[in-house]
């Protein structure tokens, strides 16, 4: 057998071919989250409350901190939480190739964040959890994948007439166990995100 010279550390193989970890942000993300569901279901609830859920506690505390940001691993049960990791491992790896795994960090701890803290003020008896808001900004990012200086891309405008346009709607005229806001603003931190690391690119 011929030496091609390749050592065979760099992934695992099955026979001739090799399982990568192409996407080591994203991969974590959905192991943690479903650490984290299974572990609500263990404790009926408890430890999803208690971290991984943001909500309006009686004293501001490092706790309320950790949770604006482990928030987005907690979901309510297996529908939510396979509806939003089949969005981010179809979406994810993708964003990641392009733009590297820091990028694509800052992008889930930004969104974290911008929805845990606007929920926070404005809407202080309603607990949020759930990676909803992390899907809308990669949906948004990934409509600025052909972006060029000087053009708006029509997959953008088209992504957020049908995406962000229905939130809004919803969010209106609908009552929905999900939060409409966090849909939108990440939406809006994934167009963000989106426009400035592509405007870089083609300058």
């Amino acid at each position: 057998m011929a030496d091609t010279g390749k050592k065979k550390t760099d992934g695992i193989y099955i026979g001739k071919f090799k399982l990568s970890f192409n996407a080591p942000v994203i991969l974590c993300f959905v192991l943690i989250s479903l650490g984290a569901l299974l572990l609500s279901y263990i404790s009926f609830g408890k430890i999803r409350d208690w971290l991984f859920m943001s909500y309006h506690a009686p004293k501001f505390s490092i706790m309320t901190i950790v949770r604006f940001f482990t928030h987005v691993l907690g979901h309510a049960g297996w529908d939510h939480f396979i509806g939003n990791m089949a969005y981010l491992l179809l979406l994810g790896p993708m964003l990641e190739e392009k733009y590297g795994s820091k990028k694509v960090l800052a992008v889930i701890l930004v969104t974290a964040f911008v929805t845990a803290i606007i929920n926070y003020l404005l809407f202080p008896n309603i607990a949020i959890c759930g990676a909803s808001g992390v899907v809308f900004a990669m949906i948004l990012m990934t409509s600025f994948t052909s972006f060029k200086e000087g053009e708006i891309p029509l997959t953008f405008i088209l992504v957020a007439i049908i995406y962000l346009g229905k939130e809004i709607f919803d969010g209106i005229f609908m009552q929905d166990d999900i939060s409409n806001l966090s849909h939108i603003l990440g939406g809006i931190v994934g167009g963000v995100f989106g426009y400035v690391l592509n405007i870089k690119k083609s300058k």
